[in-house]
């Protein structure tokens, strides 16, 4: 009971208050023991609050923040590796590998990637046929398909990309015009490879692909290309302090208005705004140290430790999705489903409706294993097997690629390939047509084929990516065994 209210006759004009809206002079809390005199805070109290909503607003910001850091951090990778915006295509001629630092990446494909920078004008992007993936604006949401599910519907086309902002004219020939919301784009795609042969893949991407300012249409160019197979460059964001630095780069960079009203004040609220120098002082610096260290074990926790029931594929097993809900815009009618958003963008780079919009026989289809039968995490100095039923529901094929625990990233191990898939012909079947695949630090004898190096001392999980899946795998008629430990 306040003070007031204990010592004070009632007023001869009293209202009915209920205990409900009054405040006690003491209070305790997660934050400590707050103080008050009739609902007034005193000073250390006062301290004690803004430093939690300070704190709570930097957490909030790692986690609502990360899909544009994440953008920023791949397009500055890419710069890096001499992949410059509007100039260069990268293109991974002997596939990636773990020397290449990319939140999921995959050695399967052939994979064609830049950014671009809308900010001077239109950017022209010239695709070639036979090629699949996104561009996804500098929050990285989903702006349009390129390829097959994209307006060209695989037979390759000129793309035209404009910035919201942009007012003056476009190609009246046919190219398929498409306007970003934000002047930073990043777009992926796969380059598909037929009969095994990689280096005809890589030889219809540069024919065909080019990437140039549209003030330079009547004379583009020499188109760049960079082979990232093998090189050591980084285009993951960062987990610590640098983060906001990140995100201030982007919201530097960005129309004032490039996320909702609601999110920039989440910004600005912990000091980056537009315009404005990001120059936090040194309490405030030590708050949002502490904020993203936080920060960062929340989206480690939601991703490995799901408390979404939706997260899982089966009831009995450990398999479960990265991509809740099935929306490219983690949206569930009026609600945005705010711990799926920070499932996928901790874990997975590119975003698109395709995703969800698989159908038997078409697309990929993807379940992540980060613990074993038991639910233990896997344990990089131990062995394990599992195996997949026959018939494997895979009209092309299907793979493992195994990711680092801390990077998300691909494997550093002694393999390329930081996993196997089906197209290898040293892979053996069981008698009845299952495969059992061994994970471990060495080879089972007899099982080298069938074998996935870990690394002892090193957690990892697994991507199991299915190409063309099958009915029975959407209807849950097929399921994968989960991962038996074996020593």
């Amino acid at each position: 009971m306040p003070a007031w209210g204990q010592e004070q006759p009632a007023p001869k004009y009293s209202a009915k208050v209920p205990p409900s809206i009054l405040t006690p002079d003491t209070v305790q809390t997660r934050i400590g023991t707050l103080k008050f005199f009739d609902g007034l805070p005193d000073e250390e109290t006062v301290k004690k609050v803004y430093d939690n909503l300070d704190f709570v607003r930097g957490v909030e910001a790692f986690l609502s923040g990360m899909p544009a850091a994440s953008v920023y951090a791949a397009c500055k990778g890419f710069a890096a590796a001499g992949i410059k915006p509007n100039e260069g295509i990268g293109i991974t001629e002997d596939l990636f590998d773990a020397r290449s630092l990319l939140l999921t990446g995959n050695s399967t494909t052939v994979y064609v990637f830049s950014c671009l920078d809308l900010k001077d004008g239109p950017v022209v992007l010239e695709v070639p046929p036979n090629v699949l993936g996104p561009l996804d604006d500098a929050y990285f949401r989903f702006v349009t398909d390129i390829g097959q599910t994209g307006p060209d519907q695989g037979k390759g086309g000129k793309y035209v990309f404009v910035a919201a902002d942009y007012t003056g004219a476009v190609p009246a020939d046919g190219s398929f015009v498409i306007k970003s919301p934000t002047y930073s784009n990043l777009f992926f795609f796969r380059a598909f490879v037929q009969n095994g042969d990689i280096p005809a893949a890589v030889k219809g991407v540069k024919e065909k692909a080019r990437i140039y300012p549209l003030s330079a249409a009547a004379n583009p160019p020499e188109q760049k290309f960079v082979n990232t197979s093998g090189m050591q460059f980084n285009t993951i964001h960062a987990n610590d302090f640098h983060f906001y630095e990140e995100l201030d780069a982007v919201v530097q960079n960005e129309p004032a208005d490039f996320v909702n009203p609601e999110m920039v004040g989440l910004f600005a609220s912990i000091g980056i705004k537009k315009g404005k120098p990001f120059a936090p002082d040194e309490r405030m610096k030590a708050i949002l140290t502490d904020a993203v260290a936080v920060g960062n074990a929340t989206a480690r926790a939601i991703l490995f430790a799901s408390r979404d029931e939706r997260s899982k594929f089966y009831p009995d097993r450990q398999w479960y999705t990265t991509f809740i809900g099935g929306s490219s815009e983690f949206a569930d009618g009026a609600e945005r489903l705010l711990d799926a958003r920070t499932t996928f963008h901790y874990y997975a780079t590119g975003i698109t409706p395709a995703m969800a919009a698989a159908k038997p026989g078409t697309g990929s289809a993807y379940a992540v294993g980060a613990r074993d039968s038991e639910g233990r995490y896997l344990d990089g100095g131990k062995t394990y097997k599992i195996t997949l039923p026959a018939p494997i529901p895979a009209a092309n094929f299907w793979s493992f690629t195994v990711y680092d625990g801390q990077t998300r990233s691909m494997l550093e191990t002694d393999q390329k390939l930081a996993g196997l898939d089906s197209n290898q012909k040293d892979i053996k079947k069981n008698a009845d047509g299952s495969v059992t695949v061994w994970f471990g630090p060495k080879a089972p004898a007899g099982q080298e084929g069938n074998w996935v190096q870990t690394m002892p001392g090193k957690g990892w999980n697994t991507l199991l990516r299915l190409y063309g899946p099958l009915e029975p795998w959407f209807d849950k008629t097929w399921k994968p065994g989960d991962f038996e430990l074996v020593d």
